[in-house]
């Protein structure tokens, strides 16, 4: 990033590299200066942006980003880090920009639902160029009057360009392939991955600039079932971005007509161990035969999984539940169990009931406190 009234020096040889750059004054208040962006002018036109905004359907940007890398890609990782007044989207939420050779630029996620992705955009292609960190802040304090939240809010995002081989993207793509938690540190010039919990998905600090953002394991989805209630689950679970599996015991050796699926054919307990319950994973038994619910059931609860659901008539959870604890599953343990699964919506079509499995699964995850087992 920079400051003309720290880095004068540094400004000074990029005006030299880009004589022709247009410059724009940003007061940043954290540190009471004046940021100067500098773009090249042929830079200066807005990329064009799709005019269905699907690249911001994708919540998790690792996907992206290691993609381009390996392609040989230079990265641009744009970070909300501040977010005053309520804005549309939290801090942590990410974008991802790269330029193929021979297309137009690729534009990954979404910050604000419209307002100023193409201006975050365009700046994301200075960083490319320059490889100089911007802070960009958008709302009331903003200098560019001309791009606005609706919602009033004040929103500050980190870009910054990174390189293949970089040092702190593979230490992330790694913890990633192996289902690590761990934090991204970055001044927006030197970064680091360190593995490891952290207590906010996203935190920074004003002296030295730091930010600091949390990735977790993405979150999984075994369904064990056969009916379109089970498929349409296992749909949307796709689509709402878990990894998704289908177990159907026996079932056809044709996979499930859903892009993105996984399908196991074997018996609950051998899919759930080969694919390995763990805290991010999420498990709803739907096959509505005890045959093939209780193992199923037995295998998760005693898991570490995070959420186990199960679907079914509760006129027939106690007769279920004493069967489990039969089993040696432990009172700990059932007193996890979702059942009957899911958010009471009304609803009993097959994608009434998955929204309303997915929405309780969510809510597990986002509002812990909030979501409780019947």
């Amino acid at each position: 990033m920079i400051d003309i009234g720290r880095d004068r020096p540094a400004f000074d040889c990029l005006m030299r590299l880009y004589p022709n750059a247009v410059s724009r004054s940003h007061w940043d208040p954290t540190i009471k200066r004046s940021l100067v962006v500098t773009y090249p002018s042929e830079l200066q036109s807005d990329p064009s942006l799709p005019d269905w905004p699907d690249y911001g359907l994708l919540e998790d940007m690792r996907g992206p980003l290691f993609a381009a890398l390996r392609a040989g890609r230079v990265v641009v990782l744009a970070t909300l880090f501040r977010v005053e007044g309520g804005g549309p989207r939290p801090e942590g939420t990410q974008m991802v920009f790269s330029q193929p050779s021979d297309g137009p630029l690729e534009v990954h996620g979404f910050m604000s639902g419209g307002c100023v992705e193409a201006d975050v955009a365009r700046h994301a292609l200075a960083v490319m160029a320059t490889g100089v960190a911007m802070r960009l802040v958008y709302g009331p304090s903003s200098p560019w009057p001309d791009i606005r939240l609706l919602c009033g809010a004040e929103i500050e995002i980190l870009l910054e360009r990174i390189t293949p081989g970089d040092v702190a993207a593979k230490g992330l793509e790694q913890a990633y392939l192996t289902r690590q938690s761990g934090v991204w540190v970055s001044d927006g010039t030197t970064r680091r991955f360190e593995l490891g919990s952290h207590r906010h998905d996203c935190q920074w600090t004003s002296e030295p600039f730091s930010v600091a953002r949390a990735y977790h394991p993405v979150p999984r989805l075994v369904v064990v079932g056969s009916d379109p209630t089970a498929l349409a689950i296992a749909s949307l679970g796709v689509t709402a971005g878990f990894q998704t599996w289908l177990n159907r015991p026996k079932g056809p050796v044709s996979a499930p007509p859903v892009s993105g699926l996984g399908y196991l054919r074997q018996e609950p307990e051998a899919a759930l161990k080969e694919i390995g319950l763990d805290p991010w994973t999420y498990v709803a038994v739907a096959s509505h035969d005890a045959d093939t619910d209780h193992p199923a059931l037995v295998a998760a609860l005693r898991s570490s999984a995070a959420y186990v659901g199960l679907l079914g008539a509760r006129r027939r959870l106690p007769d279920r539940l004493a069967a489990l604890k039969a089993a040696g599953v432990s009172d700990e343990a059932l007193d996890r169990l979702h059942a009957p699964i899911g958010i009471d919506l009304g609803g009993k079509a097959p994608w009434e009931v998955a929204i309303s499995v997915l929405g309780e699964m969510i809510q597990n995850r986002r509002m812990p406190k909030t979501s409780k087992p019947v």
